[in-house]
């Protein structure tokens, strides 16, 4: 079986994966509804406002898994990381525009974020206490992720040479953004919801 034919599967099979329905998952067992609660955006802040810290911990390591393993996967199939890059931006976007949902996905920084790390571990190793100290100053978890996002692209391509590379990053970068224009205006208005 050819590479390219392996890589479609791969980035077919990413697509599914960060299509699958945490929260939804989530609140099922923890008896909310987080597309009608909260914020409704089917996300790990949404769960830990509306279920609680252990449920929005759980669905922080599914969505980071949903991103993180379809990457090394395609790492240890076949050993490139142009292929790798590219699952990285299938996953994120199956998270955020899923099949079943289309337009009622998450922000895509869990799943974003767990498929840089097999990529861009040291990367990593950084933007995790970045996001955790932006988030605690502003008690809202869009801060940190907007800012990770940036950081993560601009990390890539200072670090980075490989054009397909920095190109999923941007795409990564530009759906997560993207996904967050509600936030962008909430707070510019001073309106948007705090975490905790």
């Amino acid at each position: 079986m050819s590479e390219t034919v392996i890589g479609v599967a791969l980035l077919i099979a990413a697509y599914f994966a960060g299509s699958f329905p945490t929260a939804s998952a989530i609140g099922m067992v923890s008896g909310h509804d987080h597309s009608k609660e909260g914020s409704g955006n089917p996300g790990a802040s949404n769960v830990y406002r509306t279920s609680g810290a252990a449920y929005g911990l759980i669905t922080v390591v599914i969505d980071v898994l949903k991103g993180f393993i379809p990457v090394l996967a395609t790492l240890w199939i076949l050993d490139s990381r142009p292929w790798a890059s590219a699952v990285w931006a299938a996953a994120t976007v199956g998270h955020v525009i899923p099949f079943a949902r289309w337009r009622n996905g998450g922000k895509g920084v869990a799943t974003g974020g767990g498929g840089s790390l097999p990529l861009f571990p040291y990367l990593g190793l950084v933007l995790v206490p970045i996001f955790i100290v932006a988030v605690k100053l502003t008690k809202r978890a869009s801060v940190g992720s907007l800012v990770i996002t940036g950081l993560t692209l601009v990390g890539v391509v200072i670090l980075h040479e490989d054009p397909i590379e920095i190109a999923m990053a941007a795409v990564v970068a530009a759906v997560i953004i993207y996904r967050h224009r509600s936030n962008i205006g909430r707070l510019l208005s001073g309106q948007e919801l705090k975490v905790g």
